[in-house]
């Protein structure tokens, strides 16, 4: 009992009004493989370009820092049974792979397969962007509508401890696959 205690206090003081967590604003209807978009911090100042390529094979999205430098990118993997999208580094080398995991009437869950890392789930309703992304039982990231009056956009916070552009591009790749004719 004390231990939850002790981890709501500190999800709290990461994840609450004035928490440790870093924000930023996404725009659900534009994040399409093929279009280009800004990723903003709770600011409203652009930090991220996400620039979406449609080739012949696959799609990328290429996400890239405000001096045009490639951080990393989400490929769709085709051919594949279950979907799947993977995200690599600038190299080219695969980070991570995010892919349902089960479905159920009120939620989704997915699992992000981290390369060097422990696995990432994810539960909560993809479709609505309300969600967490969990280590285990720690909340690493937040997705929520309810902090934004204006429509079709979404708010992500991310843990300090957590590399924002990999739970980003989990983020977007989990609105592809939940939203796939975005």
């Amino acid at each position: 009992m004390r231990r939850k205690r002790e981890e709501r206090k500190q999800e709290k003081a990461t994840f609450g009004r004035k928490g440790s967590a870093t924000r930023y604003q996404m725009r659900q209807k534009l994040i399409a493989f093929g279009d280009d978009f800004y990723i903003e911090n709770e600011a409203g100042q652009r930090v991220f370009k996400v620039d979406g390529k449609v080739l012949r094979v696959r799609d990328t999205l290429k996400f890239k820092d405000m001096q045009g430098n490639v951080l990393c990118q989400i490929q769709e993997r085709m051919l594949r049974i279950k979907d799947v999208m993977a995200i690599e580094d600038a190299s080219g080398n695969n980070v991570a792979e995010v892919k349902k995991a089960l479905i159920t009437p009120l939620r989704d869950r997915w699992i992000v397969k981290i390369r060097s890392g422990p696995d990432l789930d994810v539960q909560g309703n993809i479709l609505d962007h309300e969600y967490e992304i969990k280590e285990g039982r720690r909340k690493v990231a937040q997705v929520s509508k309810k902090w934004f009056r204006v429509r079709d956009t979404y708010g992500v916070e991310v843990a300090p401890d957590q590399e924002d552009i990999l739970i980003l591009a989990v983020t977007v790749a989990l609105d592809n696959m939940a939203h796939p004719g975005n």
